[in-house]
């Protein structure tokens, strides 16, 4: 094939396809267990977080909440993937396996925010979130007033014993507002340096493809999120599920949570198809955890 830049134009109309079919044929599943927040900006300050007034009864003028602001800021990073196409492979039109390259980097593009949120809810234990404490804590403080004025408690969101085993999560994703948040500052961006006037490709003879995106991921309310590294059983799950139905808003008021997902990796997938997977238990009795939560598997919890 001579190179020409119709060609070059060509080659790049095709690579682009391939991208996209890669980007169709990926299927992630970050989203349900995180929010997408937008981004215009180099970071973003979630001043918001920690912020859920309840109602009253408008009696009189409205009641407007001191509510105490939060410095939790996210900052974007830039992420990119690149592949060299020799000119030589051009010339001689060996250009086969570079479309299969261009559709695996469509597919990882996808998939990327997913590896960057659940890497994201294993590094809680050890990673702070909006009110200065790991994500997974057990002294996450709790204000007696709605408007914070009052005397602090501490609050767990970590099964006692802290086991060493991989860790599994009970989360509540019942509304909007999730316990993780995925930042997207810029979409995955597929791109190109076909010029043949170009320096790099004067200086290397190769032309270059690849894919840019901006974004990162955050922590977002702690009240929606149960760690333990014990043991995936019936007692356990029924000990994190209860101490969650029991976290309260600044002011004393139940948040009404309720877990409706597990987020468990290899080692915890079987006990978790047994436990919430099946109909009946091994002795023939309805097994009253069926379909208790959704269970959600991802390879990044090691």
């Amino acid at each position: 094939m001579i190179v020409t830049q119709a060609n070059l134009q060509a080659l790049r109309t095709g690579f682009s396809k391939n991208y996209q079919d890669g980007v169709k044929q990926a299927q992630p599943n970050h989203e349900k267990i995180s929010m997408v927040v937008p981004s215009s900006s180099a970071s973003n300050t979630m001043g918001w977080l920690g912020q859920m007034p309840g109602f009253r009864e408008w009696v009189g003028p409205r009641v407007v909440k001191n509510l105490k602001e939060h410095s939790y800021a996210i900052a974007n990073k830039t992420f990119e993937s690149t592949v060299g196409v020799a000119r030589d492979q051009i010339e001689d039109d060996n250009l086969g396996v570079y479309s299969i390259l261009m559709q695996q980097m469509g597919y990882k593009a996808t998939m990327e925010p997913g590896k960057m949120v659940y890497s994201l809810l294993a590094a809680g234990f050890s990673e702070l979130c909006y009110d200065g404490q790991y994500f997974f804590d057990t002294d996450h403080p709790v204000n007696a007033e709605h408007d914070g004025s009052g005397a602090d408690s501490s609050v767990s969101n970590i099964q006692a014993g802290v086991g060493t085993n991989e860790p599994w999560f009970l989360l509540d994703l019942s509304g909007p507002i999730k316990p993780i948040i995925y930042q997207e500052r810029k979409k995955p961006q597929f791109v190109s340096l076909t010029n043949i006037d170009d320096t790099h490709v004067f200086t290397n003879n190769e032309f270059l493809y690849g894919v840019d995106y901006r974004g990162n991921a955050g922590f977002g309310m702690w009240q929606q999120a149960f760690a333990s590294r014990e043991d995936l059983t019936a007692e356990n799950f029924e000990i994190c599920r209860a101490a969650m139905r029991a976290f309260k808003a600044d002011g004393g008021e139940p948040l009404g949570i309720k877990p409706t997902a597990i987020v468990v990796g290899p080692s915890n997938l079987a006990a978790a198809e047994k436990l919430f997977g099946q109909k009946t238990l091994a002795n023939g009795e309805d097994n009253i955890l069926y379909r208790k939560v959704e269970i959600i598997e991802t390879d990044y919890l090691a």
